[in-house]
């Protein structure tokens, strides 16, 4: 743990434009984002079964989607992170900066949103690296989170894979569409972050990939390998 007797907080995340090997981190702009997101990343219609654990009620359409990220971003505060695949120019998802606690150097990220073309490729796992980079290097925060919905086990085993630590479940955290959701916690700390960080570039080097772009280590092993040295 870092020496906090001369703590002065962290800036809030703002807007940033990040570039990775695989994937371009594009800060949301409406004009040129809203309809490749809906369209192009999550199939119109077919993001409501996709957004199936997010707490507002399903889109009946664009026009809605519109409305819901305006409103996170103006009233909550939310930073919405486009994810594009540089390798086809496409935008695939999406991820957010919420819930910001500059003074204690802690901030969430959610309203993550996959389409199906970051299934099965490097393009997630690097967005994500992109992501917590960003916040324990360039801001200098002390805790990352995840948070999802208990029953929403996709998103339990991708916090997981990504080296987020279970911290248990809040109970009647929050009502989600008009029902209760108990929310699974997770998190990474700063002093974990060096371990995470080597195994992230190391399962991300093309390298780590054969020639159909199968991975030859999984991201879990890596890290398992790398504490097993720092240990030794």
């Amino acid at each position: 743990m870092r020496d906090l007797a001369n703590w002065k907080g962290c800036p809030a995340p703002q807007p940033v434009l990040i570039e990775g090997r695989y994937v371009r981190l594009e800060p949301y702009d409406r004009a040129a984002h809203l309809e490749a997101l809906w369209h192009d990343a999550f199939g119109g219609m077919a993001i409501n079964p996709l957004l199936k654990y997010f707490t507002q009620d399903d889109f009946s359409g664009i026009g809605d989607f519109d409305a819901w990220l305006n409103s996170v971003q103006q009233k909550s505060g939310w930073i919405t992170e486009v994810f594009r695949d540089k390798a086809t120019d496409k935008v695939v998802g999406m991820a957010n900066y919420m819930r910001a606690d500059p003074a204690n150097g802690v901030v969430e990220v959610g309203g993550v949103a996959h389409g199906r073309a970051m299934a099965r490729s490097p393009l997630s796992t690097e967005a994500h690296y992109l992501m917590a980079r960003h916040v324990f290097e360039d801001l200098g925060y002390r805790r990352y989170e995840w948070k999802c919905h208990s029953e929403n086990q996709p998103s339990r085993a991708t916090a997981a894979r990504l080296g987020f630590t279970f911290e248990g479940i809040f109970r009647q955290h929050m009502i989600s569409k008009h029902g209760n959701r108990d929310t699974a916690w997770f998190s990474i700390i700063d002093g974990e972050w060096p371990l995470i960080k080597t195994a992230f570039e190391a399962w991300l080097s093309p390298q780590n990939f054969d020639g159909d772009g199968r991975q030859k280590r999984r991201l879990e092993d890596i890290r398992v390998d790398l504490a097993a040295k720092e240990r030794a």
